[in-house]
Formats: C-alpha cells, sequence, structure tokens
C-alpha cells in the first residue's frame, strides 16, 4: 500500500497521476484499439484514436494550466499564544483564459495542524483571488514553511496534476505576558543602588547638572537655575532646564537556556522571563535580556523575537552572564551558588525532586522556588525568599 501511494504521489507532481475517469477511459481505449486490429473496423479505429487524443489533452492540460499561475504571500503578523494566526495569500490568475477547479494546500507545520485546503471555482482571466484563514495556536516559536501545493484535473478531469510552488512563511509567536501588578523579585533588586541612583539625580537637579534648553523665566523658579549671560543678552530672565534622569537601576534578566530542562517547566520560565521583563520596563528600568544563545538583548521587539525562538539546551554563543546582579531563571540549583552577590532567583524543580531536597539558604542572594501547582502569575507577586514580610 505504501509503495501505490508513493508512485501515485511521484507521477501527481512529475507528472500527471489517472483520474477514475481518466484510467477507465484508458482502458476501454486500449480494449477499442485491440478489437480494432483484430477485426480492422474502421469505426474501432475512430473511437480509439479520439479516446487516446482525449486523454492525451487530459494529461498535457492541467500542467500547463498550473504553470501560468503566479501565488504570493503576505506578511504574516506576530501574535501571542492563544491568539490565531492570519495567513493570506494571492493567487493570480495572468492569462486570456479563466482558470477553474482548482485546489490550493498549505503545508503548514505539524506543530500547527494539519495542511489547509482550499478548494476555487473558477479564476476570471487578468483576475486574483484572495485565500485568507486563521490557525489557532497553543505554543510559542517561530515558525518557517514554504510550499503551497497547487492541484488539478481540469478541464478534462482525467488527469490529476500537482505542483509545488515556493511562497515562504515566517510565523511569530510571542509567549504570554502576565499582568503583574508587583513583583518583589524585581521591586526589591538593587534597591541600596536604586537610593544612591536617586539621591545622585537629585543632587543633579538641585545643583548644576546638564543644561537641556533655556527657557523664559516663569514665577517661581529658583533663582539659582537663571542663566545670567543669556538674561543680559535678551534682556529678560533666562531659566536653564537641566536633564533629568529617568529609569532606575538596571536589571538583568538571564534565562538559562543551556541547561537540560524539562519541557513544561522551561515553557513556564519563558513566560516568566517575559513578563518580568515588561514589568520591568514598565516600572522605567533599564532592563535588558540574557540567552544562551543570544547575550544581552534589549528593545521590546528584539526580547519577544529572542523568547519566541529560544529553546534549552542551547550552545552558549554569547559567553557568560554579566558578572553583577542579576534575576536568575533556572532549573539547575548547583548553580545558584555561583550567582553574583546581590543576585534574585526563580528556580523550578520536579516536585519528586523538590519533596526529597531542601533547597539552601544562599548569604549572597535570595529567590524563589516555583511550582506547578500554584498560578504562575501569583507566585511572582509573592515575597521571595530571604525577604522581610
Amino acid at each position: 500500500m505504501k509503495i501505490y501511494h508513493k508512485i501515485s504521489d511521484w507521477l501527481e507532481t512529475k507528472w500527471v497521476k489517472p483520474a477514475y475517469a481518466g484510467g477507465l477511459l484508458g482502458t476501454l481505449s486500449i480494449f477499442f484499439f485491440g478489437a480494432a486490429t483484430n477485426t480492422m473496423a474502421g469505426w474501432l479505429y475512430l473511437i480509439s484514436g479520439i479516446s487516446f487524443a482525449l486523454l492525451g489533452m487530459g494529461a498535457l492540460l492541467p500542467g500547463r494550466s498550473l504553470r501560468q499561475i503566479k501565488v504570493r504571500r503576505h506578511p504574516i503578523q506576530p501574535i501571542t499564544v492563544g491568539d490565531s494566526l492570519a495567513i493570506a495569500l494571492t493567487i493570480e490568475n495572468p492569462t486570456n483564459q479563466p482558470l477553474a477547479l482548482l485546489q490550493l494546500q498549505d503545508d503548514i507545520p505539524s506543530v500547527l495542524g494539519k495542511p489547509v485546503k482550499q478548494a476555487i471555482e473558477v479564476i476570471p482571466p487578468k483576475e486574483t483571488y484572495h485565500w485568507l484563514y486563521y490557525l489557532p495556536t497553543e505554543k510559542r516559536g517561530i515558525y518557517r514553511w514554504h510550499d503551497l501545493q497547487l492541484r488539478t484535473a481540469a478541464p478534462l478531469g482525467l488527469f490529476w496534476c500537482r505542483r509545488s510552488r515556493n511562497a515562504k512563511a515566517i510565523a511569530i509567536v510571542y509567549p504570554t505576558i502576565l499582568p503583574l501588578s508587583s513583583c518583589p523579585i524585581i521591586d526589591q533588586l538593587g534597591q541600596e543602588k536604586s537610593r544612591q541612583l536617586h539621591e545622585h539625580s537629585h543632587y543633579q537637579m538641585a545643583s548644576e547638572g546638564l543644561t537641556r534648553t533655556l527657557r523664559p523665566y516663569r514665577f517661581g523658579d529658583p533663582s539659582r537655575l537663571i542663566h545670567w549671560r543669556s538674561s543680559a543678552r535678551y534682556g529678560e530672565l533666562r531659566v536653564r532646564e537641566l536633564e533629568v534622569s529617568q529609569g532606575g537601576e538596571e536589571i538583568i534578566i538571564c534565562l538559562d537556556s543551556a541547561a537540560d530542562w524539562e519541557p513544561e517547566n522551561f515553557e513556564t520560565a519563558v513566560t516568566a522571563a517575559a513578563s518580568l521583563y515588561f514589568y520591568a520596563n514598565r516600572s522605567l528600568l533599564n532592563v535588558q535580556l540574557w540567552t544562551a544563545a543570544t547575550g544581552l538583548v534589549h528593545g521590546n521587539l528584539a526580547v519577544l523575537q529572542t523568547l519566541a525562538g529560544v529553546k534549552f539546551g542551547e550552545e552558549v554563543v554569547a559567553g557568560k552572564p554579566p558578572e553583577r546582579a542579576l534575576v536568575w531563571l533556572t532549573e539547575n540549583l548547583v548553580s545558584l551558588a555561583s550567582l553574583p552577590p546581590g543576585s534574585r532567583w526563580l528556580l523550578w524543580l520536579n516536585e519528586s525532586i523538590s519533596a526529597a531536597k531542601e533547597i539552601p539558604k544562599f548569604e549572597h542572594c535570595s529567590g524563589l522556588e516555583i511550582s506547578s501547582n500554584q498560578p504562575l502569575e501569583f507566585q511572582l507577586q509573592s515575597n521571595i525568599l530571604g525577604s522581610k514580610e
């Protein structure tokens, strides 16, 4: 049976495969031709000749009609897990003849589902057909595929012909971002440095600082900010506007993607990394993401694309994490001992390992063990180990 399917598929993609009507007509043609050679009857030769002519036309025309079709795939907009991908293609008939009874098959990755099929009744001459369909998503990732299959047996329905067209597609599915209202593991990281930064910024505002621009004096402006030289030149009081430091402590979120993970734990860790990054970003912190394959990345789009494509067990390409306080997301308990002082960690452990092994307390860093039995959003908003209630 497998051999039959392989031969059938090869015939359909490389040449043509007889349909039921084509196979029946071919059998009758051979029968009539054999009868004609035995009886020397002219009408039998005529029937067999017409039949063979129809078979020849039925074999040549489907491939010729598919050869003229032009296919264009539109860019696919990135989405978040749980949303649906919008896949749009344009099928153009540049000929002066209508194209009828056409089948389309988009060979999407098996992770996204089975190949999607669409039947087209007719495409008028010099017209286009727009095909739009939606794919539900259940898993983050960067998905690529290339082939769109065109299949027809028109116009006689005697032979099936299928041809593949290159229509490259890249679909990006971002991880879920949890709407955290608070996150102690971010809020408590580097509080001392944050206070120092605030004091330094306050000192800048109160004294000299960096002059951004000059503006006319307004009632209530401090006299120490008056720029006397410019005021004398313009004939009115001019006040300096200083650069104000926006943002706080630098945060580095490190996903231990070089380690081996349980698949479910790793997906949860990716969700946690995305949620922590955007929470820190909303808090006006200078936040970056580190993975083994990419190193440090920053910017919302770059971080989302990195987390969409990250996999566990990656090769360390960009070097080790920076030697300064960071947020470490891992499943490797041993790695916690080598974290820089002041770091925070999130640790995923199997329930059997977690029950049999007590997590040691580290004086140089603190963190939180993530359990699969509780919602991740609730745990990320809990106080971390070693912190005061």
